[in-house]
Parts: structure tokens; C-alpha cells; sequence
């Protein structure tokens, strides 16, 4: 099936009107006085029975996705900062209290996503699995195999079959390095399907992606949807809901968002909106707001 990157590539130049608001003085210099939320307390980690998955959401974008018989990193960031955006809400556990990770997965090259500092020490020769082009970020890390997929293929991993599907965002960690990939996976594992579409806005392939997954639980991003630049790099809380159901999976958590200021949007206002939605869409028990640190056997 042909590619679809270059429809899904968001575009770096901002809105024309981006310069009437100032987001280092209403966002970004108010945020350095205010004190980080969150405790970090030991998780209790069930155990977990075949065909029950238990996650984890740590903050941000990042989970622990737990089988009865591995464990999977996606996304971990337990920096405090990136470069000079603080951290706001503490991780939900302290990174020396993660069990023995099997896998890792990297849904693409942004500060946010791909913290090398988190990542090595995480490493221990375990395989991980990142889009086309990101694979040497990570070479030198600790990692035993790096597997670098393409929009729609799959690798298997032990119990595992983990796939990268499109979204509608970019890659480049820095302005010249534009052609790293981005994506989402789809981890099958014990008969369950878990979607974690990295950074995306909204576009039409959510429809794609679920006619050709079963998706069980989808971890969707909900927040800095108001970005300084005005442009459209990641869903709204509304979008967001209309990714689910086009998705037709069984559960939505939300995930990207009160961790960062990474928008103009007060870092309360998107679990609301998602809420809102949702119950005027009839789905709102399907919805699933995470606390970080706390284990959910699904």
C-alpha cells in the first residue's frame, strides 16, 4: 500500500496572526513560579492475569503497559524540564521503581517523547522500536536491536505484534533534521489491541486505522491544541472524541496534557472538554481519566 507521509506532515510555518499573543510572558515565565504538583509515592503494581492488561500513565505522553508476562515502555519522560519549559506535575513514580522493562517503543524525535536522558537509563540490551529515521538517536543508548518501521508495518516481539500507523504531525528534533518519521503503534498482545497515537492533530486516517485494527483501549492526546506558533499540531479534546469513535474502539484515555505548558490552554481546561464531549456523544463511560502513578487492570 503506498505511503501517506507527506499528507500527514504538518507544515512548520505558523500562522500569520501567531505573533499577537506572547507566550513567554503569559505562559512560559508565570509557569517557572509555580510549584510542580503530583506526588511521587511507590505504585502498587497488581498482578496481572493472562488476557488483562494493566497501564500505567506516568504523565505527559508516557505509559507502562503491563501483560501477565512483559512490560512496555512507550514514550518515558521523567525529566523535569525541556530545556526551559518546566515540568508542572511531577511523574507518577520515580523511575527506579519501574519493574524490568522488556520493550520500549518511541513514537517520534521530539523533546517530549524521545528524552535521551530518561531513555538511558532505561536501557538494559532490550529491544526498541521507533519510526524511520529516528533509529540513530538511539543507537548509542544501551539498546540491544533498534527497529525502525514504516507507516503500516509490524514487527514481532516476543508475545507481541507492534505496528506504526500514520497521524498528522512531524518528526525533526531539530529545523534540519525533517526527514525523521513520526507515527503511532498498535500493540497486540494476549488477544487485546492498545493504540498510543504519539503527538497528532486531527486527520482523517483515524477511519484507516481502525478498519484495519481492532482497537481496544486508545490513548489519545488531548491537550496543547492552543499552541504559540497557532498551528494545528495536535487534537483538541473534541477531536479527540472524534477520533475515538472513528477508531470505533471500547475505551479512550486521554493522555498529553496538565504535565507541560506547551499551550496557551490552562493545563485543567482539557480532561473538562474531553468530559464534555463525551457526554454529549452518549460515551461518556467509555472514557477512562488516568491518575499518574495509579495502576488500571483493564
Amino acid at each position: 500500500m503506498p505511503r501517506v507521509r507527506h499528507s500527514t506532515r504538518v507544515r512548520l510555518r505558523p500562522r500569520p496572526d501567531w505573533h499577537k499573543r506572547n507566550f513567554l510572558t503569559s505562559v512560559l515565565i508565570p509557569s517557572l513560579f509555580v510549584k510542580r504538583s503530583g506526588a511521587e509515592t511507590p505504585p502498587q503494581f497488581p498482578k496481572i492475569r493472562e488476557g488483562e492488561i494493566c497501564i500505567t500513565w506516568i504523565g505527559h505522553a508516557s505509559f507502562l503497559i503491563q501483560t501477565h508476562d512483559v512490560n512496555i515502555l512507550i514514550d518515558p519522560i521523567w525529566s523535569k524540564w525541556l530545556k526551559v519549559i518546566k515540568r508542572l506535575k511531577q511523574p507518577g513514580f520515580e523511575i527506579h521503581h519501574l519493574p524490568s522493562i522488556d520493550y520500549v517503543l518511541v513514537t517520534h524525535a521530539h523533546f517530549d517523547h524521545l528524552d535521551r536522558r530518561t531513555l538511558r537509563r532505561v536501557a538494559a540490551n532490550q529491544p526498541i522500536v521507533v519510526p524511520t529515521g529516528v533509529g540513530n538517536l538511539v543507537h548509542d543508548l544501551g539498546f540491544h536491536i533498534v527497529h525502525e518501521l514504516d507507516y503500516w508495518q509490524s514487527v514481532e516481539l516476543g508475545p507481541l505484534r507492534i505496528s506504526l500507523t500514520p497521524c498528522c504531525h512531524w518528526g525533526a528534533r531539530f529545523l534540519a533534521d525533517s526527514h525523521r518519521d513520526f507515527g503511532g503503534f498498535v500493540v497486540a498482545a494476549n488477544g487485546r489491541t492498545i493504540f498510543h497515537c504519539g503527538d497528532t492533530a486531527y486527520f482523517p486516517g483515524f477511519r484507516e486505522i481502525g478498519d484495519r485494527f481492532n482497537v481496544d483501549l486508545a490513548l489519545l492526546p488531548i491537550g496543547a491544541y492552543d499552541a504559540p506558533t497557532g498551528r494545528e499540531v495536535h487534537m483538541n479534546p473534541e477531536q479527540a472524541v472524534r477520533a475515538f469513535l472513528e477508531l470505533r474502539a471500547n475505551t479512550l484515555i486521554p493522555m498529553h496534557y496538565g504535565t507541560f505548558p506547551l499551550g496557551f490552554e490552562p493545563l485543567h481546561e482539557p480532561p473538562q472538554r474531553l468530559l464534555a464531549a463525551a457526554r454529549a456523544h452518549g460515551i461518556e463511560e467509555q472514557v477512562l481519566v488516568m491518575t499518574e502513578g495509579k495502576p488500571v487492570v483493564l
